[in-house]
């Protein structure tokens, strides 16, 4: 028996024998580390199990709990719904004519699978993208066109490259995506914050961020922003583009729900950019399936070579297996009609879910629905216990994303909770929404 299923045995017996017992905490990674003797990733493999099969569950900066029932063996627990899950549910992914591009792929670059091949990505996918793209009102050439390991890999890889411009800091949405301010708080990169709201963002104060702040590149999310799910108007994203070239800044459009809009005027900022400052990232794994881990990066010629080199040392190429099940997913119409089915599924629970909302009435509480995409947002005028609610909420086989995690420590906020309608159901909205509004209600100081 390996170390860790160990853990879970002596967790698990432990609680049978209600040695530990709810809602009594369990032991903390440290003494279990210590009481088995292995290293900290091997209990937290244990525990992360121990959560998968609905055994304890974990509150954010206070440890792990059992779960009310694991103990009674007639318990009849209900599945998790989940408000917290930004990729697709397993039932959208297009698994059948994803596996017929795979195969046709390989038949295609066998070759190339078992070589080393260019950073830049497959020749074949780039061109298709280039012409993709364009439905996006995205115009560029294919030597402007990269792939990357997934948006995060060209995130990670942006953060940390030099500029022209020779600026050291990076400017973020506050709040923004999680994994970005992970990044940059683990790389101890110079980070600098700006307010988004429900109303946009304060553009005098982008003006002198970008005049005094020393900023190398301004990582936005202008099209349904996560956490809070707004969208930047034409003016504020033609006032961005003036600012950037204005103070010369870049902007790194991340543009992760550019094919769930049904706005089809509704264009991104690189659309309006005319002095080469905007850098657009466009990530194919949410909509298509996690594991595909394929994103497009558009950059500016200055950036290009800079970029690559830094790319090369790390991972020398992206896989070309799944460059060109992509390609053959998009050449041959599959992708198009994924997304029609897609765009139609998700703005049904959008719709289901602002219609909800609209019928609780809270004072002291506010929403933002667009009209598709993946995220809503709840606001609260006030303080919360936000621990509570969460765990209260799991207790209720309710699971929501702690969007704490979306802000840099100095700007930490309890205001926002993140709504996502990747994993739920219609039934699953009309039924627990009410319920995580009057969870979070009742804990409003």
């Amino acid at each position: 028996m390996l170390k860790y299923e160990e853990i879970i045995e002596y967790i698990k017996n432990n609680i049978k024998s209600e040695k530990l017992n709810t809602p009594k905490k369990l032991p903390s990674i440290r003494s279990i580390k210590e009481l088995f003797q292995c290293s900290t990733g091997t209990v937290l493999k244990a525990y992360e199990k121990l959560e998968q099969d609905h055994i304890i569950y974990s509150v954010p900066k206070s440890g792990y709990y059992i779960v009310d029932d694991f103990h009674n063996p007639n318990s009849s627990k209900q599945p998790m719904v989940d408000f917290s899950a930004v990729n697709l549910n397993s039932e959208t992914f297009p698994y059948k004519n994803f596996q017929h591009c795979l195969n046709k792929s390989i038949d295609l670059y066998k070759e190339k699978l078992f070589t080393y091949s260019d950073p830049r990505g497959l020749k074949s996918l780039i061109k298709v993208l280039t012409k993709h793209i364009q439905n996006y009102q995205i115009f560029t050439k294919p030597d402007n066109i990269l792939i990357t390991s997934s948006s995060q890999q060209a995130l990670n890889i942006l953060s940390i490259m030099p500029f022209p411009n020779c600026k050291s800091n990076i400017l973020v949405e506050q709040p923004t995506y999680y994994g970005m301010i992970k990044f940059l708080e683990l790389n101890n990169i110079p980070t600098l914050g700006i307010n988004r709201d429900f109303n946009g963002i304060n553009l005098d104060e982008l003006e002198k961020l970008f005049k005094y702040g020393n900023i190398k590149f301004f990582y936005s999310i202008p099209r349904f922003h996560n956490p809070t799910g707004t969208s930047y108007s034409k003016f504020e994203k033609q006032e961005i583009i003036k600012l950037a070239e204005k103070y010369d800044v870049y902007i790194v459009e991340d543009d992760i729900s550019a094919d769930l809009d049904i706005n089809k005027k509704n264009d991104p900022l690189y659309s309006y950019d005319t002095s080469s400052r905007v850098i657009y990232l466009k990530s194919y794994s949410k909509i298509i399936m996690p594991g595909l881990r394929v994103a497009a990066l558009i950059l500016p010629d200055l950036l290009i070579n800079n970029f690559l080199e830094y790319k090369k040392w790390t991972d020398m190429n992206s896989p070309i297996l799944s460059q060109g099940a992509l390609e053959i997913y998009l050449k041959n119409g599959m992708f198009d009609s994924h997304m029609k089915q897609l765009v139609s599924l998700y703005s049904s629970r959008i719709n289901c879910l602002k219609n909800i909302l609209l019928e609780c009435e809270y004072p002291n509480i506010q929403y933002n629905i667009p009209e598709s995409g993946y995220f809503s947002c709840i606001h609260v005028n006030g303080s919360v216990n936000y621990d509570k609610i969460i765990t209260s909420l799991y207790h209720k086989n309710i699971r929501i994303f702690d969007t704490r995690e979306c802000f840099l420590k100095e700007y930490k906020c309890d205001n926002y909770f993140r709504i996502t309608i990747s994993e739920v159901n219609e039934k699953q909205i009309k039924k627990n929404i009410p319920i995580i509004l009057h969870s979070i209600q009742k804990n409003l100081n």
